[in-house]
């Protein structure tokens, strides 16, 4: 018979109470798990981790298998394992049925499968150290435990006297770790391997990437770190571990900001691919404990070409009613060229810069969806502490075409005549819009600004809009924005100017 302690401190109601397993024969015999932390019923495990939370493990264990009908049982499988996704393979044996215990032994758990059973309350008296024992019988555990004693009903509570509970056996449902059993149908008993492959939540990962800018050199250092959480409830021992860059049928995981890709590659990068996920292998077997996190590196490159972009994107007649701040960008290339080739999952890459002491100090982060690699990057880090541009409008006009334009004719036809004809007429309006950028610098070299002039297309009506003049000349990046990059003087102003006639 086992005697199951549970003590019993500050509060019964929280459950909160340490719980030792004896025998009643010998308190020297304990399990191998309580004996060993890291002693664990799992064999060859594999385990592949999707990016949404989501992973499939791969167990492959050497096990007795009896002849004819036997049940087979896997300890230290993920408490958060989905039943329905079980796959079970042994050679020469057939599948009959298969169940999850997913009732972990926790104090709580125990009191509660102890409704209406006797167990042992020892009180100790904490003047003279003396204990009393009583056999109780468990009513209750709905917001606290209830039992009855002899005659009387108690609420067992704090009332500052250490209370043990004692209890005769552990119910049979209730398992010390999660355990899935398999009953099984065998024409010859013998050990052989036999795996089990199942679906599970709470293991993820995430891609986080560290570079380090030099400005003076115009390139990056970039490390590249996977983060794996697990929250399965279960210890994953020495595991073959693998990492797919994707969510299978739930979308393809974060997505990048607007404004980070500016223009996605054409290279294939080196490594696996399954369908159209990425492979990122970790190089050895790793244990992935349970509540932990763990970091492994997979990317780590020198020297890849990057420069630091100042800009703005104003919407069309914007009047500021300030100076407003650039945006600070880092911009390079993920190209074998560059040095990188590679594909990169979705994650935050932070930035840092040396200091005059070559101390590296943070200066920004962002994000970044899945980038095959030759694609273009432009991170923004923050706005820029020392570089402004006020946009204005400064004049503006309106134009009368010197002819009408018959904008709309309606017909009504009825067996193949015009029975209702209508003609409207409507004048057609331009303006001519001259607007300022007024730019500053207070940094001691000159910088550029690119400047983007949003707003320009307003549907099919306005596609005649026209540039009449410009200080710089820009570059149409598509109908509706044209960009200008504009050097900035020294601890100096700039304005530039530009006209602009359309129909709006």
């Amino acid at each position: 018979m086992i005697a199951t302690r549970y003590f019993f401190g500050a509060s019964l109601t929280g459950m909160a109470a340490a719980l030792a397993i004896v025998t009643a024969a010998s308190a020297q015999t304990t399990s191998d798990s309580l004996a060993n932390p890291d002693a664990t019923a799992q064999g060859d495990v594999s385990v592949t981790i999707y990016n949404n939370g989501q992973a499939l493990v791969q167990d492959i264990r050497q096990l007795q298998i009896a002849q004819g009908r036997s049940r087979i049982e896997f300890p230290d499988v993920s408490a958060q394992i989905r039943p329905e996704t079980l796959s079970f393979n042994a050679a020469g044996a057939g599948i009959v049925e298969q169940n999850f215990d997913f009732d972990l032994l926790t104090p709580g758990k125990l009191m509660e499968k102890a409704i209406g059973q006797t167990i042992t309350l020892i009180r100790t008296n904490p003047a003279t150290g003396r204990e009393t024992r009583e056999r109780a019988t468990v009513l209750s555990t709905a917001g606290g435990v209830i039992v009855k004693i002899g005659d009387r009903i108690e609420v067992l509570r704090d009332d500052g006297l250490p209370v043990r509970a004692v209890f005769d056996r552990v119910p049979p449902n209730l398992r010390a770790r999660p355990t899935l059993s398999v009953t099984v149908d065998t024409a010859s008993a013998g050990t052989r391997p036999a795996s089990i492959r199942y679906l599970t939540p709470g293991l993820g990962w995430s891609a986080d990437y560290v570079a380090l800018f030099d400005e003076a050199n115009n390139a990056i250092d970039m490390q590249g770190w996977v983060t794996l959480t697990n929250n399965t409830g279960t210890t994953f021992h020495n595991a073959n571990t693998l990492l797919i860059a994707g969510s299978p049928g739930q979308g393809s995981g974060r997505r990048s900001s607007k404004s980070s890709l500016v223009r996605p590659g054409t290279e294939s990068a080196n490594r696996e691919q399954v369908g159209d996920f990425y492979l990122y292998p970790i190089n050895a077997r790793t244990t992935i404990a349970n509540a932990q996190t763990k970091q492994v590196s997979f990317l780590d490159v020198q020297g890849v070409p990057a420069k630091r972009v100042y800009a703005r994107t104003v919407n069309w007649m914007q009047n500021d009613g300030g100076p407003q701040p650039v945006s600070s960008s880092l911009s390079f290339a993920t190209s074998r060229a560059a040095g990188l080739g590679d594909a990169l999952p979705s994650g935050t890459v932070r930035f840092y810069q040396r200091d005059s002491q070559g101390t590296p100090q943070f200066i920004g982060e962002s994000s970044i969806g899945h980038t095959p690699a030759g694609s273009e990057l432009m991170l923004t880090t923050g706005n820029a502490f020392d570089v402004y541009v006020q946009t204005e409008v400064e004049k503006r006009q309106k134009i009368t075409s010197s002819e009408w334009e018959r904008s709309s004719r309606y017909r009504i036809i009825k067996d193949g005549e015009v029975v209702t004809q209508v003609e409207s007429e409507r004048p057609v309006e331009y303006y001519r819009t001259t607007v300022r950028y007024t730019m500053t610098n207070a940094k001691s070299e000159v910088i550029n600004v690119d400047l983007v002039q949003a707003g320009l297309d307003r549907g099919w009506w306005s596609h005649d809009f026209r540039i009449v003049s410009e200080d710089i000349e820009g570059d149409q990046l598509n109908l509706g924005s044209r960009k200008w990059v504009v050097p900035v003087p020294a601890n100096g102003t700039r304005e530039f100017r530009v006209t602009y006639e359309a129909r709006y």
